[in-house]
């Protein structure tokens, strides 16, 4: 949820290439039992709950992202990763070999690279990771959301999108942390998915979709935090530059591809396009939830390229 901004960039093209490949400090929510991610490997859940498989995909995306990336092992692309693995990054072909010899070329070429996990959500076959990506020690670097389908115990198809992260902030927030109280990366019970994600797909479609700046009121919490780095703070940050983006570009679609939520998180992946014949923008956002209103927001951009290493489309 964000107006057009200079600060959108596509990802460079080894980090695009690589988004598969990254990671840092695991989350605690993404730790599963050896003995659970064994017998998923084997590709059958029967007998297991819910919460151990969403867990062992979780463990298995950092392991692979921490491995391949930062270690450029890639033994585990072996172990984790399907041989016909889908690709959606448009600059990166298809198929586990490619991760392969991605891995050593970008492990020798940036071996103090950081792929630093902050949030992982995951429901039914899908997972998200929202993450830091730094090349060089002292950069910038990069906002990163991936998200991974599994199939049988093993990922099977990665979708992402990359924005460089800017030098300053209209809100006083960095594109990473969460404001919103607790302050915790986890997300919360997942009792609470449901509901949450309910809430969420109808108050984006409300604000997003039919543009309809109204639903701030009905949807939105007072305590509202936000971390796009072109948007002030508050409710009323958001009604100003939602409302400046929606009359400088009224032919604006937005189309939802596919929504995830854990607990309190639920992240809406979407394709924009401000105006007709423009190839648009891949944006992830990701919104956190708190007793029934939207209390945090985080989201990546990414323009839609002209051409792809992959016939696959970024959706």
């Amino acid at each position: 949820m964000t107006p057009t901004s200079p600060a959108r960039r596509a990802l460079v093209a080894v980090v695009a290439s690589a988004a598969l490949l990254g990671a840092a400090a695991v989350p605690a929510v993404a730790s599963a039992p050896a003995s659970a991610a064994s017998a998923a490997s084997t590709a059958s859940f029967a007998g297991y709950s819910d919460s151990v498989r969403l867990g062992y995909q979780k463990a298995v995306t950092v392991r692979v992202l921490k491995g391949v990336f930062e270690q450029g092992d890639t033994e585990v692309v072996d172990r984790f990763v399907r041989s016909d693995y889908i690709q959606h990054n448009p600059f990166a072909p298809d198929g586990a070999e490619t991760l392969k010899n991605l891995a050593t070329s970008v492990h020798q070429q940036f071996p103090d690279a950081r792929y630093d996990v902050k949030r992982v959500i995951s429901e039914g076959d899908l997972v998200l990771v929202h993450s830091h990506v730094v090349l060089t020690p002292g950069a910038r670097g990069q906002a990163v959301f991936d998200i991974f389908r599994f199939q049988g115990g093993k990922i099977a198809e990665h979708w992402d999108t990359g924005q460089n992260v800017p030098e300053g902030s209209a809100n006083g927030n960095d594109m990473f942390s969460t404001v919103s109280w607790p302050r915790t990366e986890q997300p919360g019970p997942a009792w609470l998915t449901a509901y949450n994600k309910k809430l969420v797909t109808k108050a984006f479609d409300q604000l997003i979709v039919q543009k309809d700046l109204s639903a701030l009121d009905r949807y939105w919490g007072p305590e509202y935090h936000q971390h796009n780095p072109t948007i002030a703070d508050g409710v009323a940050g958001a009604k100003s530059g939602l409302g400046g983006y929606f009359e400088a570009f009224p032919q604006l679609t937005v189309t939802p591809k596919r929504v995830i939520a854990e607990g309190d998180l639920v992240a809406v992946h979407s394709h924009y396009v401000n105006a007709p014949g423009e190839r648009g923008m891949a944006v992830v956002d990701l919104f956190r939830v708190r007793n029934g209103k939207i209390v945090e927001h985080w989201d990546v951009l990414q323009d839609v390229p002209e051409t792809s290493a992959n016939d696959n489309g970024m959706f």
